[in-house]
Protein backbone atom coordinates (compact mmCIF):
# COMPACT_ATOMS: atom_id res chain seq x y z
CA UNK A 1 0.00 0.00 0.00
CA UNK A 2 1.39 3.38 -0.48
CA UNK A 3 1.25 6.25 1.83
CA UNK A 4 -1.24 8.77 1.17
CA UNK A 5 -0.04 11.94 -0.74
CA UNK A 6 -0.14 15.48 1.04
CA UNK A 7 -0.03 17.70 -1.99
CA UNK A 8 -1.26 17.21 -5.53
CA UNK A 9 1.57 15.94 -7.36
CA UNK A 10 0.46 17.79 -10.72
CA UNK A 11 0.59 21.17 -8.91
CA UNK A 12 1.75 20.60 -4.93
CA UNK A 13 -2.00 21.86 -4.09
CA UNK A 14 -4.15 20.96 -1.71
CA UNK A 15 -5.35 16.90 -1.53
CA UNK A 16 -9.00 16.30 -0.46
CA UNK A 17 -9.73 12.52 0.33
CA UNK A 18 -13.24 11.59 -1.42
CA UNK A 19 -13.25 8.04 -0.69
CA UNK A 20 -12.16 5.82 2.00
CA UNK A 21 -12.18 1.96 2.74
CA UNK A 22 -12.28 -0.45 5.39
CA UNK A 23 -11.59 -4.01 4.16
CA UNK A 24 -12.48 -5.29 7.73
CA UNK A 25 -16.28 -4.06 7.43
CA UNK A 26 -16.08 -4.02 3.69
CA UNK A 27 -17.54 -0.69 4.35
CA UNK A 28 -16.81 2.44 1.85
CA UNK A 29 -17.50 6.20 2.94
CA UNK A 30 -17.64 8.58 0.51
CA UNK A 31 -17.45 12.23 1.65
CA UNK A 32 -14.89 15.15 1.60
CA UNK A 33 -11.70 14.21 3.72
CA UNK A 34 -8.79 16.73 4.31
CA UNK A 35 -5.45 15.27 4.87
CA UNK A 36 -3.43 16.70 7.19
CA UNK A 37 0.35 16.78 6.26
CA UNK A 38 2.76 15.53 8.82
CA UNK A 39 4.72 17.86 10.70
CA UNK A 40 8.11 17.45 9.14
CA UNK A 41 6.76 16.90 5.23
CA UNK A 42 7.78 20.77 4.75
CA UNK A 43 11.23 19.98 5.53
CA UNK A 44 14.13 18.64 2.80
CA UNK A 45 15.68 15.18 3.33
CA UNK A 46 19.00 17.46 4.47
CA UNK A 47 16.83 19.19 7.30
CA UNK A 48 15.35 15.50 7.98
CA UNK A 49 18.66 14.19 8.71
CA UNK A 50 19.83 16.46 10.80
CA UNK A 51 16.41 16.72 12.93
CA UNK A 52 17.45 12.94 13.30
CA UNK A 53 20.83 13.52 14.44
CA UNK A 54 19.62 16.23 16.79
CA UNK A 55 17.26 13.60 18.37
CA UNK A 56 19.55 10.94 18.36
CA UNK A 57 22.17 13.30 19.89
CA UNK A 58 19.49 14.27 22.84
CA UNK A 59 19.36 17.88 21.42
CA UNK A 60 23.20 18.24 23.24
CA UNK A 61 24.50 20.77 20.17
CA UNK A 62 28.65 19.69 21.10
CA UNK A 63 27.73 15.90 20.19
CA UNK A 64 26.45 17.03 17.17
CA UNK A 65 29.24 19.17 15.85
CA UNK A 66 31.15 15.93 16.58
CA UNK A 67 29.20 13.49 14.92
CA UNK A 68 28.83 15.85 12.20
CA UNK A 69 31.89 17.30 11.88
CA UNK A 70 30.30 20.88 11.91
CA UNK A 71 31.04 24.01 13.83
CA UNK A 72 28.91 25.18 16.90
CA UNK A 73 27.61 28.26 14.30
CA UNK A 74 26.63 25.92 11.45
CA UNK A 75 24.68 23.50 13.80
CA UNK A 76 23.00 26.54 15.26
CA UNK A 77 22.45 28.03 11.65
CA UNK A 78 20.92 24.45 10.62
CA UNK A 79 19.25 23.96 13.65
CA UNK A 80 16.78 27.74 12.72
CA UNK A 81 16.72 26.84 8.94
CA UNK A 82 14.46 23.77 10.41
CA UNK A 83 12.86 25.86 13.11
CA UNK A 84 11.98 28.20 10.26
CA UNK A 85 10.84 25.41 7.89
CA UNK A 86 8.28 24.18 10.26
CA UNK A 87 6.72 27.68 10.84
CA UNK A 88 8.47 29.27 13.53
CA UNK A 89 10.87 31.88 14.38
CA UNK A 90 13.66 31.00 16.13
CA UNK A 91 14.92 32.57 19.86
CA UNK A 92 11.16 33.33 20.06
CA UNK A 93 9.89 33.04 23.83
CA UNK A 94 6.93 32.49 24.15
CA UNK A 95 4.74 35.01 26.46
CA UNK A 96 3.96 33.75 29.86
CA UNK A 97 0.59 32.58 30.19
CA UNK A 98 -0.43 34.82 33.38
CA UNK A 99 -2.57 32.96 35.80
CA UNK A 100 -5.77 35.00 36.54
CA UNK A 101 -7.30 32.61 39.17
CA UNK A 102 -4.07 33.03 40.93
CA UNK A 103 -3.13 36.85 40.32
CA UNK A 104 -6.82 37.78 42.14
CA UNK A 105 -6.40 34.89 44.90
CA UNK A 106 -2.75 36.66 45.77
CA UNK A 107 -5.16 40.02 45.61
CA UNK A 108 -7.66 38.84 47.88
CA UNK A 109 -5.32 37.43 50.42
CA UNK A 110 -3.11 40.74 50.53
CA UNK A 111 -0.23 39.47 48.65
CA UNK A 112 -0.37 41.57 45.90
CA UNK A 113 -1.58 45.14 45.63
CA UNK A 114 -4.07 46.35 43.33
CA UNK A 115 -1.57 48.20 40.78
CA UNK A 116 0.49 44.69 40.82
CA UNK A 117 -2.70 42.63 40.09
CA UNK A 118 -3.58 44.79 37.05
CA UNK A 119 0.02 44.69 35.76
CA UNK A 120 -0.13 41.16 35.72
CA UNK A 121 -3.26 40.24 34.38
CA UNK A 122 -2.08 43.14 31.66
CA UNK A 123 0.74 41.12 30.97
CA UNK A 124 3.21 43.77 32.23
CA UNK A 125 4.80 41.98 35.50
CA UNK A 126 7.99 44.95 35.73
Amino acid sequence: MLPLPTRCPLTGGEIIVTRIYCPDANVTIEGQFAVAEPPFAQLTPEQLRFVEAFVRNEGKLNRLEEELGLSYPTIRSRLHDVIRAMGYEPGKEETPVVDRKQVLADLEAGLISFEEAMQRLQGSDS
